[in-house]
């Protein structure tokens, strides 16, 4: 497997509206744009850092996987992205080592990424994506 850099950072925010102002009145960053991931019941915001992105995250809808993790944990920092060179030989090789996966196959997410999550029991805790553009 080829990790070739940190794609995205994943942040889980009430609203990106609100979320946003710290990214981009503090830190300067510039918003891209918004996008409706309708299958994942998210919508998401990025705001580029040199070669990475700040990805914005909001829940479309009550029962999504952000709506669960801002009830959990409120908001914050809800996975890291790693970009690789083939994400169907970086599951298959990860499986084989044992690692378990959220994703045996890779999903369509922003951007017209293809990506797929690992379980956190097997990365400390982390939440981690590999996405493929």
């Amino acid at each position: 497997m080829k990790v070739l850099k940190i794609d995205h950072l994943g942040i889980a925010v009430n609203r990106i509206a609100e979320g946003k102002n710290f990214w981009t009145d503090v830190l300067g960053l510039k918003l891209e744009g918004t996008e409706t991931i309708e299958e994942q019941k998210v919508t998401t915001a990025f705001l580029p850092v040199g070669e990475s992105e700040v990805e914005l995250l909001e829940s479309t809808a009550p029962d999504g996987p952000i709506a669960k993790y801002l009830e959990k944990k409120g908001e914050g920092i809800q996975h890291i992205a790693f970009r690789v060179e083939n994400l169907e030989a970086a599951l298959d090789e990860l499986k084989a080592k044992g690692i378990r996966l959220i994703d045996e196959k890779p999903r369509h997410g922003a951007g017209g990424a293809k990506i797929a999550f690992l379980h956190p029991k097997d990365t400390h805790g982390v939440l981690v994506e590999l996405c493929e553009r």
